[in-house]
């Protein structure tokens, strides 16, 4: 089952349409409606699976993806206004080249009919397209982009890896196990300004070690988000029977530097409730966050018309099972943002204001079903159950036999006597007639009192 997950796994993507391009390119503010959610069947697979001397075992996990049209709300083919990520983006990353630089570039970008917005379908924006504007990027501006040809936000995600993973197995120590020991061979990263934030920390995101309290954290290492996360307990639960506990991401998650100090080494930093990930996104301005920036500063809300965030629609939860540290239901959610403005010398740009542009937010879920689940809850819940409940009745048992055995000790020692209505001693006569050799005539006698001893 590690291997070879047999859980369902689902990305569900969410677009926001600009519904008001020219204005923008103007200076208006942006106006966004969500389309969507188009869901893929997310399959994953471990390969190259290989066990070491201390106590770890390395793995790539591959990712594949299938659309699921009975559970979307479009199809693949749905054309959507979205920014054109690459020359705005481009931009901003060419905002310090000299002038005339600048104004050859806008130049071949009328001449390609290039501008602010592109209309694209689903398929193209998530998988790619062919775009000569990479080659003219890479004919003016050489290294700017490392791929050529097609360009897709979701490209590289199908049919690839996240990386050589290397965790521990939990032989020797139960409470490492899944602890991720190095990740394509580093124990840190380089992408960020301090070494706390470089740091790759908990697991690799499947389980963590069992026996879990209130108090522990869930840490884990995300290669799509370039850093480490924690989440933290909210709440006991129950998924299908089976006792959980709710992890939920703290407001700090994303907070910037003042906010919280810790994260300064993920800037520089804006507003509080977005991260800056151009440093390992090819210094493209691309910012992360919480899906509508919802626990964000509010200031971010609303410079976009169109955004509404709720915990219940745009939180991120796992539900973990305390004692084995295996999740039941997980549903991890994030906002890619284009950070966009006038660049002077790009006449595209036109008068754009600054702004953080929400382009598509997307969640993976997932939860125990089927067999799995029924032997999940076997094994796990009702067994344990019955066993504790045979606990009990083996005490009450044991308790009853312990006083059935005395009170068969004590009716077993009782002695009853006897004495007569003659005069004191007559007692003794009795006795020693009994025990003599000759046969003595009859004596007379009565029941007094019985007595116990």
């Amino acid at each position: 089952m590690w291997k070879d997950l047999p859980i369902p796994f689902y990305l569900s993507i969410h677009f926001f349409e600009v519904v008001n391009p020219t204005e923008v390119v103007d200076g208006a503010k942006p106006v966004v409606v969500e389309r969507g959610p188009y869901v893929y069947r997310e399959h994953r697979f471990k390969t190259n699976i290989t066990f070491h001397d201390n106590d770890t075992v390395s793995f790539l996990e591959y990712r594949r993806f299938h659309f699921q049209p009975d559970m979307s709300n479009g199809k693949e083919e749905d054309h959507i206004v979205v920014p054109n990520i690459l020359m705005l983006g481009g931009a901003v990353m060419m905002e310090n080249l000299p002038s005339f630089l600048k104004m050859l570039i806008s130049s071949a970008l009328s001449g390609l009919k290039q501008g602010p917005f592109m209309n694209r379908t689903v398929g193209e924006i998530l998988w790619g397209y062919d775009d000569p504007l990479l080659t003219i990027l890479n004919t003016f501006v050489p290294g700017l982009l490392p791929f050529k040809g097609k360009f897709g936000l979701f490209s590289d995600f199908n049919n690839s890896n996240s990386g050589l993973f290397t965790v521990y197995t939990g032989v020797k120590d139960i409470h490492k196990v899944h602890m991720v020991d190095t990740w394509n061979g580093m124990r840190e990263t380089k992408y960020w300004r301090s070494e706390q934030c470089n740091m790759i920390n908990g697991t690799s995101g499947e389980m963590w070690p069992p026996f879990m309290t209130p108090s522990t954290s869930l840490e884990f290492y995300s290669p799509d988000a370039c850093r480490s996360m924690m989440l933290v307990y909210e709440q006991p639960g129950e998924f299908k029977g089976i006792p959980t506990f709710r992890y939920v991401a703290p407001k700090t998650l994303f907070a910037n530097g003042t906010d919280y100090p810790p994260n300064e080494g993920f800037c520089p930093c804006r507003e509080s409730g977005i991260q800056n990930v151009s440093s390992c996104r090819l210094n493209a301005p691309v910012f992360i966050s919480h899906p509508h920036f919802y626990n964000a500063d509010p200031v971010l809300v609303e410079a976009v018309d169109g955004l509404h965030p709720t915990k219940e629609e745009h939180g991120l939860f796992l539900d973990i099972h305390p004692m084995t540290g295996i999740p039941m239901n997980c549903s991890i959610k994030l906002q890619m943002n284009l950070f966009m403005k006038r660049i002077s010398g790009i006449t595209q740009t036109g008068r754009i204001k600054p702004v953080i542009l929400p382009i598509i937010w997307f969640g993976e879920s997932g939860s125990i079903e089927g067999s799995v689940l029924k032997d999940f809850y076997t094994n796990l819940v009702l067994i344990p159950s019955i066993l504790e409940y045979v606990q009990y009745i083996s005490i009450g048992l044991g308790t009853a036999l312990m006083i059935a055995a005395i009170l068969l000790v004590i009716s077993q020692g009782k002695c009853f006597l006897f004495w007569s209505s003659n005069k004191k001693g007559s007692e003794n006569k009795e006795a020693s007639v009994a025990f003599s050799a000759k046969p003595l005539p009859p004596v007379k006698r009565k029941v007094l009192h019985e007595a116990s001893l």
